[in-house]
């Protein structure tokens, strides 16, 4: 068994049913979800020889910061019922690896006390179809040091999830989500998801935040190139785990043509499916500068806390600097895509 599956089997056996499916399920029929890691396995390396590699590095700037690794924690909700202290948890072990933490909108902790981590770390917004309440969580955010604003495009309405069982919604106290949002006496409209969103919002985050744009959930090159023209910072490649749109093409497929109609116009970066440093190899190869990732840090903050992220975080950092040493690549600027062949005639859902 790898180590991506020991992690979610272990998570498995010490959460309790409800949360575990909701951390691993995804929307619909699954199909997104399921063909992810896959995916990844289905390109092969070509790589270079008689190249001196006896000084590679993997560090890396994102948005003006530097990075010891490339690998960083994508945002996820419940987390406090992965381990009580939840996304503070996540931070320092964020913290500790010299990674980039991108922290939920539905947040279990406050704003203020996963900075006292060290970590640095973006926020992640839902716009709401009330604007106000969504104000009032980016201005909470910039004051406790968000360095960038991670827009989420791709979630107008939440894809359906199907539960054999009682919903994790059944068993989550008060203060496990949206503790950053005053939600006051606002009515149920108001806190639904935005669904007449535009490039317009882009600037709206901006003018609001005076921060860098990320947009997540971007899978098409054409979406990609109308919103950097319209302001973003940067694009990240995201089908939302497989939880949105079932039957979306994954992130593996996606990335390299997001990438090259992208261009040095703006950084892109992906999650989903990668669980290993191979897996980090390929995305960077395809035109990523970072890797983000979601289930398999829930797994280790579950089975270690910030221990156990920590050291998932540098084991996918000391693989992919194994994989680069073979590769014969001394720096994440001479990971191209001719590193790469795809795989013919394979099959993603094997």
């Amino acid at each position: 068994m790898d180590r991506a599956a020991e992690l979610e089997a272990r998570a498995r056996a010490a959460l309790p049913p409800p949360v575990y499916e909701y951390f691993r399920q995804g929307s619909a029929d699954e199909v997104s979800a399921a063909e992810a890691v896959a995916a990844w396995r289905g390109f092969r390396f070509l790589p270079h020889v008689l190249r001196d590699v006896s000084n590679v590095s993997v560090e890396t700037r994102l948005l003006g910061r530097a990075f010891a690794t490339p690998v960083g924690i994508a945002p996820t909700a419940l987390q406090r019922h992965a381990h009580p202290a939840g996304e503070r948890e996540m931070a320092a072990g964020a913290a500790a690896a010299g990674s980039l933490l991108c922290v939920s909108g539905n947040a279990g902790a406050p704003y203020e006390e996963i900075a006292t981590a060290g970590a640095p770390w973006w926020a992640q917004l839902y716009i709401l179809a009330d604007r106000s309440l969504s104000a009032a969580l980016l201005r909470r955010a910039v004051d406790a040091g968000a360095t960038a604003v991670v827009l989420t495009a791709d979630t107008p309405v939440v894809g359906t999830k199907r539960n054999a069982g009682q919903s994790v919604w059944d068993i989550t106290p008060q203060g496990f989500a949206h503790v950053n949002e005053d939600r006051g006496s606002a009515p149920a409209w108001a806190l639904e998801k935005a669904v007449d969103l535009s490039e317009e919002a882009i600037g709206w985050v901006r003018q609001e935040t005076g921060l860098p744009v990320v947009v997540k959930g971007v899978l098409r090159a054409d979406d990609a190139v109308r919103v950097v023209a319209a302001g973003a910072d940067a694009v990240w490649v995201s089908n939302h785990g497989g939880r949105q749109l079932d039957r979306s093409v994954t992130t593996a497929q996606a990335l390299g043509p997001v990438a090259a109609a992208v261009g040095d116009r703006a950084e892109v970066y992906v999650d989903g499916g990668v669980r290993d440093g191979r897996d980090v190899l390929t995305a960077l190869a395809l035109g990523a500068r970072a890797v983000f990732l979601g289930r398999p840090a829930l797994w280790a903050l579950t089975c270690g806390g910030a221990t156990g992220v920590h050291d998932l975080v540098c084991a996918l950092t000391e693989e992919l600097l194994e994989a680069m040493c073979l590769a014969g690549c001394r720096g994440l600027a001479e990971l191209t895509c001719d590193l790469l062949t795809v795989v013919k005639h394979s099959r993603i859902d094997e």
